[in-house]
């Protein structure tokens, strides 16, 4: 018996100092020659879940939960009872859920007394209404709960209620108050104020709101919070494929692509254990899928997407990118243009737009292209964010450039520049400087462009980007007066002795698009007439 008893204060020690498998393997000998008490079996529960043992984690809590119930303990089984039914809301098993949350509801009613286990039940509530997009109901929940924390002192309670107020604050677009929220609980939960359950939770929903609100400098800031703490807690397994997910996409940004790229496979292979780790595996193939895109290996990358695909993660727009640099245009429109159509919410609209936009404009349908834009600005307008910024100066130069108003294209291309070099995001910065070099050239400014576009090279060579340094290098040998590809194909034809019709089905664009790209190559080359633009092509050997 006094083997046990020490035993278990070296299983409850172990814990306490996130021993996660020492702490786990000694509380299961004590339960095998003796039943542990409801207390240690929650510690029980609490180190499966921290190892990726789902269903471990669920049954200890039942067997904690009876005994709760037995002694009478009915708030304490009340929030029991909750926390299976999370588990069970998050492994997709909604009625076993409801069931739990219902039976923590009903001993409630029976306990008849305030308690803070009345504001956890309030957290399936507004999961659900902001499930369905309801962000202000969802919001004045979360606000009941944070009152009902406070009343009673519950740190875990309160921040699980902050952080899903600031969740719903940047939804509606009060984006400054939710960031002020988010950041005093980065504060509390670096302190270590909170269980290592909810800490986890915290940890993942505020990077995932911040990185679908386009908030780089705030998921950021949670994800270096998040690296921390699964580096402090190296046996934990629950929330580590997520974290080198999330991490694997900020260095992408970074440019810390190998990085980027190992991260992202240690999320596909290493951590498989536990429903947040196989949620992980598809976002994590996807993001190989990204680093292979961004550096021309397109067999890796078809790989990476197709495995996403198959674990429910949609592969766009990385897969219609893909297509685009392999020169499959037309595929890659259909499948761009399917999966913004399938988007119905404005931030999930501007994952895709960016690339939508490029797309567009390789495929030369400009007004679908500056349709795309409009959207961004709108949604940027009410979702304010530095790389949402970013994301529409960029957009609007591609638009302006392709449509010959260079000038425009100069003042986009350089905000884009000047915002993606204050996030840190050396790539995309590296491609609008590409367009401010393109537009300097199409102004006559050549020492200009040689400086823009020589920066641009270099970055690109730092990177690996061998499909963006092609892409250069095609644009800058075979752009005399910044003339564009697709200005290049229509002035060869017109060489040719073809008429805008026969030029027309010859690119497969409309006599519209054609008569545009006249008027900019007149305008480009200082010629008036169809016949001095075939003469300019033959003088410089473009004919």
């Amino acid at each position: 018996m006094a083997d046990l008893d020490a035993l278990l204060d070296e299983a409850r020690r172990a814990c306490a100092q996130s021993n996660w498998r020492q702490g786990h393997a000694g509380l299961a000998e004590v339960d095998t020659a003796r039943p542990l008490g409801a207390d240690d079996l929650q510690l029980l529960g609490d180190s499966a879940y921290m190892l990726g043992r789902d269903e471990e984690y669920v049954a200890a809590l039942v067997r904690a939960y009876n005994l709760y119930l037995a002694a009478g303990e009915l708030p304490v089984a009340a929030r029991t009872a909750f926390w299976i039914g999370h588990s069970l809301m998050h492994q997709d098993q909604m009625p076993l859920a409801g069931g739990w949350f219902g039976t923590a509801g009903r001993l409630l009613d029976v306990h008849g007394e305030d308690c803070p286990e009345r504001g956890y039940l309030l957290i399936p509530v507004w999961l659900r209404q902001m499930g369905e997009g309801d962000w202000e109901a969802g919001l004045a929940n979360a606000e009941e709960a944070a009152r009902i924390a406070d009343r009673f002192a519950d740190a875990d309670l309160a921040a699980l209620a902050r952080d899903e107020q600031a969740r719903a604050l940047v939804m509606l677009g009060r984006t400054d108050d939710g960031l002020r929220l988010a950041d005093e609980l980065l504060l509390t939960v670096g302190f270590g104020a909170h269980s290592p359950i909810v800490r986890g939770i915290l940890y993942c929903n505020t990077i995932i709101f911040c990185r679908n609100a386009h908030l780089v400098p705030a998921a950021a800031a949670w994800t270096d919070a998040l690296t921390a703490w699964c580096a402090a807690c190296p046996e934990m397994v629950t929330h580590n494929g997520l974290c080198r997910v999330h991490k694997a996409e900020i260095l992408q940004l970074r440019g810390a692509w190998d990085e980027a790229a190992s991260e992202a496979a240690e999320a596909a292979t290493r951590f498989r254990d536990g429903v947040l780790n196989r949620f992980a595996i598809g976002q994590a193939h996807y993001r190989q899928g990204e680093v292979h895109r961004l550096r021309g290996d397109w067999m890796a990358a078809e790989e990476n997407f197709r495995e996403a695909a198959a674990m429910d993660v949609d592969p766009q727009p990385g897969m219609a990118l893909l297509r685009l640099a392999q020169g499959r245009t037309s595929v890659a429109s259909s499948a761009v243009r399917r999966a913004v159509a399938e988007q119905t919410g404005p931030l999930q609209r501007a994952d895709l737009l960016p690339a939508y936009v490029e797309i567009m404009v390789a495929a030369d349908d400009l007004e679908a292209a500056r349709a795309a834009v409009d959207g961004l600005v709108r949604i940027a307008n009410t979702h304010r964010s530095d790389s949402l910024s970013a994301a529409v100066d960029h957009a609007t130069a591609q638009v302006a450039l392709a449509a010959g108003d260079t000038e425009a294209a100069l003042r986009s291309a350089r905000s884009s520049f000047r915002r993606w070099t204050e996030l840190g995001a050396p790539y995309d910065a590296a491609r609008a400087r590409v367009i401010v070099g393109l537009a300097c050239t199409a102004l006559g400014d050549e020492e200009s462009a040689e400086l823009e576009l020589g920066a641009a090279r270099a970055t690109f060579e730092s990177l690996g980007a061998a499909p963006a340094l092609h892409d250069l290098g095609s644009r800058t040998r075979t752009s005399p007066a910044g003339l564009s590809t697709r200005e290049l194909e229509v002035l060869r034809l017109l060489a040719r002795g073809l008429s805008n019709r026969e030029i027309a089905d010859q690119l497969v664009i409309s006599e519209h698009t054609v008569s545009r790209h006249l008027q900019n190559i007149f305008g480009k080359v200082g010629v008036g007439t169809r016949s001095a633009a075939g003469a300019y092509a033959f003088e410089h050997g473009l004919a």
